[in-house]
């Protein structure tokens, strides 16, 4: 990446669009923490920040969605919502035994799903592998806005599904929003990125081309430019 600037407002939902080999799964890498930049700066809330790794970013409300998920297919909806971050029981048995306390995780796995209208899943000790593809990504985006404060990555959240698991996918995607965290969203759908972006970052060659509103460019304009087919004019860099 060379010159690859990347800007992100509260509430807003930020398409991330290229070709492939364009450079944005390093953009969003060097933002999650999985890799370290050569050069530059991140700023979150205008303080420079640095990640060694995506458990950083993650302390610091910054949660990504990756294309595969990263969901453990044996273990329950609430295991997977809690994998990594999960609640110790309250005095010895959770402080010197490390027993977890279930009761705590279901209860807030369950409350969280029920705000982002997922209730369809009645059972929430069910293994994640009996879910439909849009459920599990229910699942992955419930856990990133439940923990991500500040920041949620989605990497093709509507890749290998169907048209109506697509559309709850993205009226997801639209409730996060409204809820006032920002959101970047890297698509290959162009209808999808046109339908729920405020804003599409166009990265081409490593590089930020160009930024534009899909309110005033058509889906072809945004192709044109990305294919490097046609210069974008009157456009801010």
């Amino acid at each position: 990446m060379d010159h690859a600037d990347f800007d992100l407002y509260p509430g807003e939902i930020l398409a991330v669009i290229g070709d492939n080999g364009a450079g944005k799964s390093s953009l969003i890498k060097a933002i999650s923490g999985a890799v370290k930049p050569d050069e530059g700066e991140i700023r979150l809330n205008g303080q420079v920040v640095s990640f060694d790794s995506p458990l950083d970013a993650r302390k610091m409300g910054i949660e990504t969605v990756y294309q595969t998920l990263a969901l453990s297919p044996a273990l329950s909806i609430s295991d997977n919502m809690f994998m990594g971050r999960e609640i110790r029981k309250k005095g010895i048995m959770g402080q010197w035994f490390g027993m977890l306390d279930k009761q705590a995780m279901d209860d807030f796995a369950r409350a969280k799903l029920s705000e982002l209208g997922l209730m369809t899943i009645q059972n929430i000790a069910q293994p994640v592998e009996t879910l439909s593809g849009g459920q599990r990504q229910g699942v992955a985006v419930a856990r990133a806005a439940a923990f991500g404060s500040r920041v949620i990555i989605l990497d093709e959240p509507t890749a290998a599904l169907g048209v109506k698991e697509s559309r709850r996918v993205l009226d997801l995607i639209q409730d996060v929003r409204s809820r006032g965290i920002p959101i970047v969203l890297i698509s290959h759908n162009m209808p999808h990125v046109f339908e729920v972006a405020d804003r599409v970052h166009i990265h081409r060659l490593g590089k930020r081309l160009c930024v534009i509103d899909p309110k005033q460019h058509s889906m072809s304009d945004a192709v044109a430019y990305m294919t490097g087919a046609r210069a974008p004019e009157g456009v801010a860099a």
